[in-house]
């Protein structure tokens, strides 16, 4: 519990902060763009943070974090490890970012690392994991993604832009997710697996495999691919040729079981040789998902993920 002492030495360490360690910039009115912190809230003396970043109370940073422009941690944020993050971003009361990753072959202040782009909207209860030992080390989550209450990203995920973890869905390690994506509440995604340009998974589903682009994933005991996400495709404005060759695509592929390359041909020959880019995803995502095990493209990463070369870092933890 906190003493009356105890709140006015975070309050004096929290003002010589924004006045020693915060630069302040000021536009040709001389408009002050001033950083807040809480006087409740720690922010370690090595963390930096730029110009109008909100700290609330009961937050926790620590020294080898940064904080981009007008990003907002609203109250109980912890952001700790080797953690970068970019601009607007907005942390809701619990989220805890850069914790250790759940790994056994990490070593304790390894400076494996969490970067985080721009305009993403963390929930309560938000975890992020920073990477473990293999791969690059890194837990990425690019730009505009909502992640909703509760959502876990594990160590070397990488989260793309534009896509929505709702309530309670889990991410296992190296997961990749990509854009404009959607998993729906309550579903887990298996180590590895990979989910697709504008795939949506539906509510408590269980993610064992591949999900492909534009593709609806659900169920659990017998979950699978079970019609074409052309809502999304509409709203993403892809067109109606386009999407007709997806639909056929799919037909073939998923429902007649063709060969990928009997159909890349087919299709090929059908758009006079120039495929669409949303076509030219599908069969990529297709030809990576071959390549790996069990249904999962980025199995050949997991055959050869050693400890990594760390990176450098500009200081260590305390």
């Amino acid at each position: 519990m906190l003493t009356e002492t105890d709140v006015l030495e975070y309050s004096s360490h929290a003002h010589m902060l924004v006045a020693e360690i915060i630069p302040h910039r000021s536009t040709d009115k001389d408009v002050r763009m001033a950083t807040y912190i809480s006087p409740l809230a720690y922010v370690d003396p090595r963390a930096q943070l730029g110009e109008n970043v909100f700290v609330g109370p009961f937050c926790l940073i620590g020294p080898n974090v940064t904080i981009g422009v007008d990003t907002r941690l609203e109250s109980h944020v912890t952001v700790i490890g080797w953690a970068t993050i970019g601009e607007r971003n907005r942390f809701c009361q619990n989220c805890v970012i850069g914790g250790e990753p759940q790994d056994k072959g990490y070593v304790e202040g390894a400076p494996t690392q969490v970067i985080i782009g721009d305009d993403n909207h963390f929930r309560e209860g938000v975890t992020v994991n920073r990477g473990a030992m293999k791969e690059d080390g890194i837990t990425r989550i690019d730009h505009r993604n909502l992640l909703m209450s509760n959502a876990h990203v594990a160590h070397n995920c990488h989260v793309y832009s534009d896509t929505m973890l709702v309530n309670g869905v889990l991410l296992g390690g190296h997961v990749h997710v990509h854009d404009k994506a959607i998993i729906s509440g309550n579903s887990a995604v298996h180590h590895f697996s990979s989910v697709g340009t504008l795939a949506f998974v539906g509510g408590c589903s269980k993610v064992v495999v591949d999900v492909p682009p534009y593709m609806i994933y659900d169920g659990n005991d017998e979950a699978g691919v079970r019609t074409l996400n052309l809502v999304g495709m509409q709203r993403a404005g892809v067109n109606a040729s386009t999407i007709a060759l997806i639909k056929r695509a799919y037909k073939l592929l998923i429902r007649e079981h063709k060969p990928l390359d009997e159909v890349r041909v087919l299709l090929a020959d059908e758009c006079d040789g120039v495929i669409p880019m949303e076509l030219g995803t599908l069969f990529s995502f297709l030809d990576y998902q071959r390549q790996g095990k069990n249904g999962r493209g980025r199995e050949v990463v997991r055959a050869h993920v050693p400890a990594i070369a760390l990176p450098e870092v500009r200081s260590k933890a305390a």
